[in-house]
């Protein structure tokens, strides 16, 4: 798969391209400094993932992948991130990326994150997705049927929420892909979300 790699600090955005390059089914088709840099990339090479950090300048994360999510809706968008960007990532929650990691993390556990999301999964590294509640105005927990929602659609929608494919599903719930996808579509439509990244952050937020 192409991969984009998009970091103002050289040495991260190099290091991460050694490591990509090193896998069999990475193809790194270019690398850049910012968010606008990000999004005339995707224009030229088409990337199937964007590796980008949160904050740049010039051009931030946030805005970098509101422009390509806008454009490029089947380009897949993972940011990397620190503690410290709480105000960044809560921008971010909104713009569409797929996967949310911590600069911190070893080698091949970015490395399996972003290969994740390239199935389907949607990514939230652990100690980022334990922030979220924070992050957002705080609820008292919910009950499925508060938001008019089936077992099956609550079952679906834990399972997206804790980075499982539509495959992965499909097996934990003997559920055809097909019946997933169309079950997203009305789950989607009844809570005026936008896409499975959305669905995750609202389980996250509500039920965590």
């Amino acid at each position: 798969m192409k991969l984009l790699i998009v970091d103002d600090d050289t040495l991260i955005c190099d290091g991460l391209k050694m490591i990509f390059e090193l896998e069999d089914d990475f193809q790194v088709v270019g690398t850049g400094k910012n968010g606008e840099e990000a999004y005339k990339l995707c224009q030229e090479y088409k990337p199937d993932i964007v590796l980008m950090d949160i904050r740049m300048p010039i051009c931030d994360g946030v805005i970098g992948a509101s422009k390509i999510k806008a454009v490029f809706p089947e380009i897949k968008v993972v940011m990397l991130t620190t503690f410290k960007d709480t105000e960044f990532i809560k921008e971010a929650l909104n713009c569409g990326a797929e996967g949310y990691i911590l600069k911190s993390q070893p080698a091949d556990s970015i490395v399996k994150s972003v290969r994740a999301v390239a199935k389907g999964s949607v990514v939230f590294e652990k100690q980022i997705a334990l922030m979220i509640p924070d992050l957002m105005s705080k609820n008292n927990k919910k009950q499925p049927s508060d938001f008019n929602l089936t077992n099956r659609e609550f079952d679906i929608i834990r399972l997206i929420g804790q980075g499982m494919s539509n495959k992965e599903i499909s097996h934990e719930l003997f559920i055809g892909e097909g019946t997933i996808r169309n079950n997203i579509t009305i789950i989607l439509e009844k809570l005026n979300l936008r896409d499975r990244t959305q669905l995750a952050i609202f389980y996250i937020h509500n039920f965590e």
